[in-house]
């Protein structure tokens, strides 16, 4: 991604540059690098990390985002929802879609289908508690990676979501319980693909795939909502730059 912006801004000098990424990136050599080429290329350079669930989204999702510009300073749009207690739930998300089992698909919406579960790990999410890990199950549901030393560091997955709580971060494994804090807030499954979407901002009737072509996976379709940006997010610095834009005109 770095490398593709310091090209754009060497081979056709914008006016303006934005870019969004994982927030660890802030403090690489090669990101100050990129800076500094924006810096001496004349623009003005606002980055930091953002965090989704102030702009709305039932998502605890931090990224780094970029802005430059030519034209003068330039800065993202003010939080929405600022506070705790403003933010965006799973409940109003998700709350009013369709029951399903796993392994299920919704006869309305071919997104809203879930995985399979195996036996054992259908015991296990029937132990699992909203908010809660792995540690609350009976022993016997403990998989025996998690009794080393090294495994009992990682309680963040075969987790619940909560209601009343923006989700984790949906990756492009969302739609597994055992990668991370994807189960349903109460049915016994992990989330859906549709609901894996919604927290990710997408609109409700958004198709990744046209309507009549054979469904690719859920690991295809999973990735495709796991890894991009949160349409919300881009929303925001789509109305950043106009504004910016309409300030300069």
């Amino acid at each position: 991604m770095l490398r593709r912006f310091s090209e754009l801004v060497e081979e056709t000098n914008p006016d303006i540059v934005s870019m969004e990424n994982v927030t660890p990136l802030e403090g690489t050599a090669m990101f100050r690098r990129f800076v500094n080429k924006l810096t001496d290329a004349g623009y003005n350079v606002e980055y930091g990390p953002v965090d989704c669930r102030h702009y709305g989204a039932a998502q605890t999702r931090r990224r780094l985002v970029l802005l430059a510009s030519r034209l003068g300073p330039i800065t993202l749009k003010e939080p929405t929802h600022p506070n705790q207690e403003d933010w965006t739930t799973v409940r109003e998300t998700i709350g009013s879609l369709p029951t399903l089992g796993a392994g299920d698909v919704d006869a309305k919406d071919s997104l809203h289908r879930t995985s399979r579960l195996s036996d054992l790990n259908k015991e296990r999410i029937k132990a699992s508690k909203p908010g809660g890990t792995w540690r609350d199950w009976p022993r016997e549901l403990v998989a025996d990676c998690h009794l080393k030393v090294s495994g009992k560091t990682y309680p963040g997955v075969y987790g619940r979501m909560e209601w009343d709580k923006p989700s984790p971060t949906i990756t492009g494994q969302c739609f597994g319980f055992g990668n991370g804090r994807f189960g349903h807030p109460e049915q016994d499954r992990a989330l859906s693909l549709r609901e894996a979407a919604l927290l990710q901002t997408f609109p409700p009737e958004y198709e990744f795939v046209p309507g009549d072509a054979p469904f690719p996976g859920m690991k295809n379709v999973g990735r495709m909502i796991g890894n991009a940006v949160p349409p919300l997010l881009g929303r925001v610095i789509g109305a950043s730059i106009l504004e910016h834009l309409q300030r300069h005109a």
